[in-house]
């Protein structure tokens, strides 16, 4: 199992059925990296998360708890593998252009506009990334899309 950081945003919409896919920027040539994940891989989420019963995440959680500032969300970076919740097999990956994202990616990618899922996207995009060097919007980086599918944790 290897795992992958989502954003609350993010998680919600794979709880929702509606996220299926990630991409993610190639670090390097593509013609000569072997991709992060294949397919059958099992991909644990990393999310934003506090000790809670045993815990709570921020995606789903947080607007049921009281808080007087006492909760201390943590970052998904930190997160180990035993407070999980999300298991993902990967079905597909390819590498394309971040540009060369149709209309049905970007639905896949979770985005719920009708008429404009890839601006949607694409401003999603610019506020994850675009303060990473080589990962913004407009320097149209080669990345990785991963396909998947939503698991019980089997272990």
């Amino acid at each position: 199992m290897k795992p992958i950081i989502f954003s609350a945003e993010m998680v919600r919409a794979i709880i929702d059925g509606r996220k299926t896919q990630t991409r993610r920027v190639v670090k390097g040539n593509p013609r000569y990296i072997n991709p992060p994940y294949g397919s059958g891989d099992i991909l644990w989420v990393r999310e934003t998360w506090a000790y809670g019963q045993p815990y709570w995440y921020k995606a789903t959680d947080e607007k049921n708890l009281v808080s007087n500032g006492s909760i201390k969300w943590r970052p998904s970076i930190h997160m180990p593998r035993a407070a999980a919740r999300l298991f993902l097999r990967v079905t597909g990956v390819r590498v394309e252009r971040l540009h060369d994202i149709s209309d049905a990616d970007a639905h896949a990618e979770g985005m719920d506009s009708p008429s404009y899922p890839i601006i949607q996207f694409k401003d999603l995009w610019r506020d994850i990334n675009d303060k990473r060097e080589g990962c913004t919007w407009d320097g149209n980086p080669w990345v990785w899309v991963v396909e998947f599918e939503r698991v019980k944790n089997d272990g």
